[in-house]
């Protein structure tokens, strides 16, 4: 392709597996697994020509003996017997039926001879397959461990996220074999996905009822709502009985017909059309229905939210009418916050951040990398070690975070290092740990931490067994206070674990390790698979774009983790993980010493935190149960 001068080859953050330059190969993985590019190339001196081949191209010239043939149309036994194999799934059969049409549509055939490797146990997996013909046999750590038959869906983990197979898939006869990858499956996730909640958004603004409200509270309630279809003559509620739920009419028309006085029947008092809502009491309290509602087409479609969605996500309809309100009156209080800076400027907070920075204008914190001495290894891991260290001739100690390069690039962290450094240079929280500066040399990029010489907190639980109710609220209460911070900058953390709390010298918790933390704005959502399978939230899961609720969903896990010593969902297998995640927390059996009020906390977020001194927690000025002595020749800043 010719590209003119001083214009872009490829862009930083594109996906186009664009790739050669003058003399030379710009070698990427972008062949072999869709790759984000992580920079900008550029030539700038003269008309160039660039020859082009992408991932499709290259994986169909050297399937060699495994023929990755070209997308066709599909026969309808072919659909079908793909179809009942991914209905057979425990994982997959929960994806939607418009999922599931156009990833059958999408995947592609493969022929593999006998004997051949279909998957290689330890090798990076990539794609989603199903069974058509042939037979498979699954290979663990030299060993058989079964056949697989016509039918039968595999490999399901990998659409998900880059992991490792787990087994060897070889196959016995020659066989038959549809594959759908990763970035197809995704794509077809977010696309759908995207277009319903933007489709969805816009109608809500053409409802009376909800048209006034902010964008962030309607996209709450797209994400409550669920689409039922009636044809003509179908009762979608009856007169006389009870019931819970609110309509919104999407598509067609409905008539709302009554018992009246004089009359043997009921009669027709009106007819609603799109736009049109009904059963808005069911908001309110168990709501008795006054009328019918009868479809007077076929294919009617109504938008539907349940009272228990509605007020989880959105508030009880009474709060929402009072927020209408309160977003009205906060508009004219702008100005006069704009005059409070003298009350902010001597808020406690605001004092301890300038005691703070004070203490470190007297500290070389942009001394050269050479003047750090190290005093001990704090930890160790793949990733590299985190080192004790101080500045010469100063007393006063960090934590000096060695991660290794070749680390970073072989499990493609580069956007995410870039992210944690920015978002932690940004934050000012007393409940996120903080990042002084950064340094790099040819093995190793340094980020100069605050020390937290409590150590991890699920080193603490691990010696505990479980923490009593008292310890575990002041645990949580601190996460809240660095989400409540997180989440007011639109910043999504998705990583919530006990080994990623640490517990200063005072004993308060303090959330670290930002790898996988983006900003997204507010009202937003991102598509990026990640976290720790045992905290990753359904709508992660499933690939549907999750915000601020993610972080949410993982503060139950957390609070059942630390009141019992172990996740509520739990196994060997992340498959496993994730199906039974998707079961819902409804079917997880909550023991018997947790309390009704962290049982729901845990099952719906709700008041476990009455009467929780709040202001002492913001102002460290309540003691922590999780307290350990320090030695003094380690002060922390």
């Amino acid at each position: 392709k010719k590209k003119k001068k001083h214009h872009d080859v490829w862009k930083k953050g594109g996906c186009d597996w664009t790739w050669a330059g003058p003399a030379c190969t710009h070698t990427c993985d972008g062949l072999l697994i869709t790759d984000i590019h992580t920079h900008t190339h550029t030539h700038t001196h003269t008309y160039i020509c660039c020859l082009k081949c992408n991932q499709w191209s290259y994986t169909h010239i050297t399937a060699a003996s495994s023929r990755l043939k070209p997308r066709v149309t599909l026969s309808r036994s072919t659909k079908k017997l793909i179809n009942e194999a991914l209905m057979n799934n425990d994982f997959l059969k929960r994806l939607e039926a418009q999922h599931l049409r156009e990833m059958v549509d999408c995947m592609y055939e493969r022929v593999y001879a006998a004997e051949q490797l279909v998957i290689q146990e330890g090798e990076p997996g990539n794609f989603l397959y199903v069974l058509a013909d042939g037979l498979l046999e699954v290979i663990q750590n030299a060993k058989l461990l079964g056949q697989m038959r016509p039918g039968t869906a595999f490999g399901e983990l990998a659409i998900l996220y880059n992991c490792r197979r787990t087994a060897t898939v070889k196959a016995v006869t020659q066989s038959v074999i549809w594959a759908l990858d990763r970035q197809t499956f995704q794509s077809i996730m977010m696309r759908s996905t995207q277009a319903r909640q933007e489709e969805y958004f816009s109608f809500l603004r053409s409802v009376s009822l909800l048209k006034n409200l902010p964008e962030e509270k309607l996209a709450k309630i797209v994400d409550c709502l669920d689409v039922d279809y009636f044809d003509k003559g179908d009762y979608i509620i009856r007169e006389g009985e009870e019931g819970n739920t609110f309509f919104i009419i999407a598509k067609g028309e409905v008539s709302v017909t009554q018992t009246l006085e004089g009359f043997a029947d009921p009669q027709e008092i009106k007819t609603l059309g799109v736009g049109d809502y009904f059963g808005e009491k069911a908001l309110i309290s168990e709501d008795v229905r006054s009328a019918n509602i009868i479809a007077n087409e076929n294919d009617t479609q109504c938008l539907v939210v349940d009272r228990d969605n509605f007020n989880q996500m959105v508030g009880t309809y009474e709060e929402l009418q009072a927020y209408l309100q309160e977003y009205v009156e906060q508009l004219s209080l702008c100005d006069k916050r704009r005059n409070a800076a003298h009350v902010i400027y001597n808020h406690p907070a605001a004092v301890e951040e300038r005691r703070l920075r004070e203490k470190l204008s007297h500290l070389r914190i942009d001394a050269p990398f050479q003047h750090l001495q190290i005093i001990a290894t704090l930890g160790m891991g793949g990733f590299g070690r985190v080192e004790l260290v101080k500045f010469r001739d100063e007393d006063m100690t960090f934590a000096l975070k060695c991660i290794k390069k070749k680390h970073i690039v072989d499990t493609r962290q580069q956007e995410h290092i870039y992210s944690e450094k920015d978002i932690l240079q940004q934050s000012n929280c007393r409940f996120i740990i903080r990042l002084y500066r950064t340094y790099r040399d040819a093995k190793f990029v340094y980020m100069l931490l605050e020390v937290c010489l409590g150590g991890e907190l699920w080193s603490v639980l691990r010696d505990m067994s479980f923490f009593e109710e008292s310890t575990a609220r002041f645990c949580i209460g601190c996460v809240l206070e660095a989400f409540d911070y997180l989440h007011g900058k639109g910043i999504v953390y998705r990583d919530l674990k006990p080994e990623n709390l640490l517990l200063d010298a005072e004993g308060y918790v303090k959330m670290a390790d930002f790898g996988f933390a983006k900003k997204i704005g507010l009202g937003k959502k991102t598509w990026t698979f990640c976290g720790t399978p045992e905290y990753v939230a359904p709508e992660v899961i499933m690939n549907k774009g999750h915000d601020f609720g993610a972080d949410c969903w993982s503060l139950g896990i957390l609070v059942f983790e630390l009141l019992t010593g172990s996740p509520p969902f739990t196994g060997s297998d992340p498959i496993k993980i994730y199906t039974m995640v998707l079961h819902g927390i409804e079917k997880v059996d909550i023991p018997k010493r947790i309390s009704k009020h962290p049982e729901n906390l845990i099952r719906r977020l709700c008041k476990w935190f009455q009467g929780f001194n709040w202001e002492g927690l913001r102002q460290r000025k309540l003691d922590s149960p999780l307290r350990r002595e320090v030695g003094v020749c380690f002060r922390p800043l």
